[in-house]
């Protein structure tokens, strides 16, 4: 019996307490959904929408985190045309970008919302044997050109759902990082 009552602690340790594992997630983003970001960038219509209708749909650079400011050098970083690529092969709203000069400017925009939950056996995590961490969310990353306060392209991209599992196996459990750390003389 006492045998028992000193294993007891063990087996629920062991059972699925899953609730004791950690847990994270990242909010980089004020947008709930990829969808809802996507279509703010889209609402935005190149050579009529300007800078005011890009904040009425959630984009204030001022507001919004992560939000890069580009400067006319780094528009022209990003698009001048390489021997793949020729001056012809890009979208007028850049080439009138380009061509404004100090006028021009643009807005990078990245966004996410990802969490990340170890799942299992709480023992085999907490004791380093075996560890499984789930990674679910979205990533969104927009690029809005201006020439002053007119917005002349628009585009964006990302990752609509990220669905990631990790798995970790450690045949020595705790003990697996004994070696490398008492060869590197830590």
């Amino acid at each position: 019996m006492k045998y028992a009552l000193c294993l007891l602690p063990l087996v629920l340790l062991g059972s699925a307490c899953t609730s004791m594992l950690p847990r994270s997630h990242t909010e980089s983003t004020s947008f709930d959904s990829f969808e809802a970001a996507r279509d703010a960038i889209e609402k935005l219509e190149p050579m009529k929408s300007d800078k005011a209708t890009l904040a009425n749909n959630g984009f204030d650079p001022a507001t919004h985190p992560n939000t890069k400011i580009l400067t006319h050098s780094d528009v022209v970083r990003l698009f001048v045309p390489t021997t793949l690529l020729k001056r012809e092969d890009l979208d007028p709203g850049v080439l009138a970008c380009l061509e404004a000069r100090d006028a021009c400017h643009g807005l990078e925009i990245t966004g996410a919302k990802i969490a990340r939950v170890r799942t299992g056996n709480f023992l085999a995590d907490f004791s380093n044997f075996h560890r499984r961490t789930e990674t679910t969310g979205w990533r969104f990353n927009g690029l809005v050109l201006f020439v002053k306060d007119l917005v002349v392209y628009r585009s964006w991209g990302g990752q609509p759902m990220v669905s990631e599992v990790e798995i970790s196996r450690n045949p020595l459990g705790p003990l697996q990082d004994v070696g490398p750390s008492l060869l590197s003389g830590r």
